[in-house]
């Protein structure tokens, strides 16, 4: 790799459970879809124990929030041209966006645990 990076990409340094890591570039078009099928079709051979049977299982989390098929690197604003870290993780399905943790912050300052008399 250069120190000169191509300002019109997205570096991306994933990271395995296991602690692995390796580097990809990507266009800011490309959608966590594209993302996982590229990096399934290309898996690194350092990470033969992670490997998994389909690109569909393969998920990116960013700043603790899993990425649904769609989001594009563009549209999450990351800095082209410099790295970015993402976990990538197997895990056939994801929560619904906002699903629990948006109950949890709606609920109101109401206790349902003690009863005074």
């Amino acid at each position: 790799m250069t120190s000169q990076r191509d300002p019109d990409t997205v570096n991306l340094r994933l990271i395995l459970v296991s602690g692995q890591t390796q580097d990809f570039t990507f266009s800011p078009n490309d959608s966590a879809t594209d993302i996982a099928r590229h990096v399934f079709e290309n898996w690194p051979a350092g990470w033969e124990e992670e490997s998994v049977s389909s690109p569909s299982i393969l998920r990116l989390i960013f700043q603790g929030r899993f990425l649904h098929g769609n989001v594009t690197l563009g549209a999450l604003k990351l800095p082209p041209g410099r790295t970015t870290v993402m976990h990538l993780v197997a895990r056939e399905t994801l929560p619904e966006p906002n699903s629990h943790g948006q109950r949890n912050r709606e609920k109101t300052t109401e206790s349902s645990c003690c009863l005074l008399l």
